[in-house]
């Protein structure tokens, strides 16, 4: 493809629509690489694909192959299930939630995630669908912004408290959460400060993009 070859050289758009959430949607071919971008940050593909596999590697691929059911929370383009279901070879259930319809559409459309059988994609609200699901989960992947902006209910202690108890035993939770000023830096350690120390360890990852802090918790045995 024409496109393909030239984005090495240049950055290609190939799709831009306003969204009500995200101010604007664009898809690019860059690098080689079809990227979807918000306004002001990267969305799925490119730079957020490398961090959450460095995430899901810290927790080791081989334990990720051996989970039952993952939850994402924030699909955009879907670029963490691509890595899990194509890079890591994941076989078992994956449920998908994203607040976006319109994100939905363009991660069909140029990304074919609705051709991933294992996929089952939830159209609602991060914070709603935590509080319905009566379903545990080995892993839950939060990933939710709008453009360069982080729910305030991400970090309330309520929300962190009904996701782990959401987790099986030994199972997984990978936060990537953006870091653009001290207050976000101080909003992050008192996450980390609030999880129960007893029932569940947790850790920052060195920072492998500049804005992006990988926050992973464990919950013991």
């Amino acid at each position: 493809m024409i496109q393909k070859l030239f984005s090495y050289l240049i950055p290609i758009k190939i799709y831009k629509k306003k969204s009500a959430r995200s101010k604007t949607i664009e898809v690019t071919w860059a690098n080689g690489e079809l990227v979807l971008d918000s306004e002001n940050t990267n969305y799925s593909y490119g730079s957020l694909q490398r961090i959450l596999r460095y995430g899901l590697r810290n927790i080791g691929y081989d334990q990720v192959l051996e989970m039952d059911h993952i939850l994402v929370l924030g699909v955009a383009g879907g670029s963490v299930i691509k890595t899990l279901v194509d890079e890591i070879q994941y076989k078992h259930k994956i449920t998908g939630v994203e607040i976006d319809s319109e994100m939905i559409q363009i991660a069909n459309q140029y990304f074919e995630l609705d051709k991933i059988k294992q996929l089952n994609l939830v159209i609602d609200d991060a914070f709603e669908f935590v509080l319905k699901t009566k379903d545990q989960y080995d892993l839950i992947i939060i990933d939710v912004f709008e453009d360069t902006n982080m729910p305030n209910f991400l970090f309330e202690k309520f929300f962190s408290d009904r996701i782990c108890t959401l987790l099986r035993s030994n199972g997984y939770i990978l936060f990537n959460t953006m870091i653009l000023d001290e207050v976000h830096n101080v909003r992050n350690r008192k996450y980390i400060s609030e999880i129960d120390s007893k029932l569940f360890t947790s850790k920052m990852l060195p920072r492998i993009e500049v804005h992006n802090e990988l926050i992973i918790i464990k919950k013991n045995d």
